[in-house]
C-alpha cells in the first residue's frame, strides 16, 4: 500500500474543481484509491463520496492506493494537488 499525506491549502477547501481533477487522476489507475479525513474514508474515484467529506482549507488528508499500479498512482495523483494548488510541495 501506498500513501501520501497533504494538507489543503486551497481557501475554498477541496471543493468542486480540485476534487474533479483528483477524481479523474484517480480513476486512470486500477488500483482501489482511497482519500481519508476527518476518521471517514472514501473512494477517491467517486466525487460524490470526496464531496461528501466537506473537506476545509488547512485539512491534512491522506490518499491510499493498493494495488499493481499504486506507486504510479500515487506518483501522478501528488503532482496532480501541487500542480493545481492544491496542496504545497
Amino acid at each position: 500500500m501506498e500513501k501520501f499525506s497533504f494538507t489543503v491549502i486551497d481557501p475554498v477547501g477541496l471543493h468542486a474543481r480540485p476534487a474533479t481533477i483528483l477524481v479523474n487522476q484517480a480513476s486512470k489507475f486500477a488500483s482501489n484509491v482511497k482519500l481519508l479525513y476527518n476518521g471517514k474514508e472514501v473512494n477517491l474515484k467517486s466525487i460524490m463520496g470526496v464531496m461528501s467529506l466537506g473537506v476545509p482549507t488547512k485539512a491534512t488528508v491522506e490518499i491510499q492506493a493498493e494495488g499493481d499500479d499504486e506507486k504510479d498512482a500515487i506518483d501522478s495523483i501528488k503532482k496532480v494537488v501541487i500542480e493545481q494548488k492544491v496542496a504545497e510541495a
